[in-house]
């Protein structure tokens, strides 16, 4: 664990090894998920023909495994040993994303091919997501862990910015087909690099207790820290509604806006290089200001930011989309790096995977929920009267964060 500690504070983290092998397997495999992002729910609605609610049916399907698994994941994560399972995860998602460009051009593609390798896709990526949180304070050591957060999440702002775009050039000229086998590759590449990695795992704890003992364990260490507790819960409550407004932001903008393939790739870059400029600044800005106050601050620029996305319109009225995309993605990159950097350092390495898997499964459990709010919601009003509704609970979700303990602090506690 953290063997080149020192190393990394005098020439960064991308001059160890194996931080970089992980950080190359990262980073392409984000633009794969980006891609995947765009793909799949155009491939449903222009190719399959499907209603709003059985889009929103994909992302529920896509996300549902966070909230079936996610608890027992982690405390298994805390067992094992965590690499192994982010290669086994990626190798398992190669095949089943690869199966869909070989049924497309075999003409013999179905919405229900879709909904089956979006639910297996998702359970592999709770164990994958789980195991690459627990095994990051393993690879580095505990002070560079800011540091390692931020280039990771560097590569998802560099994702968010290019992976739209780079999927409606992909799906134009290459069509459907070969959108999803370029994520199918990335995924490839992401194994290929995480089994260079030649740090020994560490060994697993197996304590002979149940597993429900375990995830109970997990349950009182995140509900027992004021901070955890109140970043989780911002996190949980503001999934739902972001969840509701990706469901539908795709047909949003090919049906009610009209716009082609390539037009809602580009869209989308323009609107999300906020999330690329708060990747280079977290950590010079956490230590200008504090990182308990630069989190409380991004927390107000992501929520107020959803409310914009409601005014969108044709031709100059898209301006209104690029500043919520844009306010949208700096504020949640921030988040993830504070949030993140905290429950890694303060949490203790034998509770680490269970306490990750507790904020993800709150979180990203959320997420089935909204995506099936969204769904039905549009069906029932209308795509604008959704738009508020997710506009106005992200801004009170705020309220949460601001009431913590975090109010009275310039920096998380160490």
């Amino acid at each position: 664990m953290a063997n080149e500690g020192v190393a990394t504070r005098r020439g960064g983290l991308l001059r160890t090894r194996d931080f970089r092998r992980l950080w190359l397997a990262d980073a392409l495999s984000q633009v794969g998920s980006r891609i995947d992002f765009l793909a799949v729910p155009l491939l449903a609605t222009t190719v399959l023909s499907a209603s709003v609610v059985e889009v929103s049916l994909l992302r529920t399907l896509a996300t549902l495994p966070y909230l079936v698994l996610g608890l027992q994941v982690g405390a298994w994560c805390d067992r094992i040993r965590q690499r192994p399972v982010l290669v086994a995860a990626d190798l398992g998602r190669v095949v089943l994303i690869g199966s869909i460009p070989v049924a497309a051009v075999a003409q013999v593609l179905t919405l229900w091919q879709l909904f089956a390798v979006v639910l297996l896709a998702g359970v592999l990526g709770v164990f994958f997501e789980v195991a690459h949180q627990t095994y990051v304070p393993h690879l580095v050591a505990r002070a560079d862990l800011p540091e390692a957060n931020a280039r990771l999440q560097t590569n998802a702002s560099v994702a968010a910015v290019a992976g739209p775009s780079l999927a409606g050039v992909v799906i134009q000229y290459l069509g459907y087909a070969g959108a999803m086998a370029a994520d199918a590759a990335s995924y490839l590449w992401s194994a290929l690099w995480l089994r260079r990695i030649e740090t020994p795992d560490a060994p697993g704890e197996r304590s002979g207790r149940s597993l429900r003992h375990e995830i109970t364990e997990g349950l009182k260490a995140v509900l027992g820290d004021g901070i955890v507790r109140a970043i989780t819960l911002h996190g949980t409550v503001s999934s739902l509604f972001q969840s509701m407004f990706m469901a539908i932001s795709v047909v949003f903008l090919s049906r009610d806006l009209g716009l082609s393939p390539v037009a809602i790739g580009v869209l989308s870059t323009v609107s999300l290089t906020g999330a690329l400029v708060a990747g280079a600044i977290a950590r010079p800005l956490a230590a200008r200001i504090g990182a308990a106050r630069a989190l409380n601050a991004a927390a107000v620029v992501y929520g107020g930011s959803f409310l914009l996305y409601a005014f969108t319109t044709p031709g100059w009225g898209l301006a209104w989309y690029v500043a919520g995309g844009f306010g949208a993605g700096f504020g949640i990159i921030l988040i993830n790096v504070y949030a993140v950097s905290f429950r890694q350092a303060v949490t203790p390495r034998r509770l680490l995977g269970r306490v990750t898997s507790v904020s993800t499964t709150l979180i990203r459990g959320m997420a089935p929920l909204g995506s099936l709010a969204g769904g039905v919601l549009t069906e029932v009003t209308s795509m604008r009267t959704t738009l508020y509704v997710v506009g106005a609970g992200l801004v009170l979700s705020t309220a949460i964060l601001l009431a913590s303990p975090l109010r009275k602090l310039r920096n998380l506690p160490q």
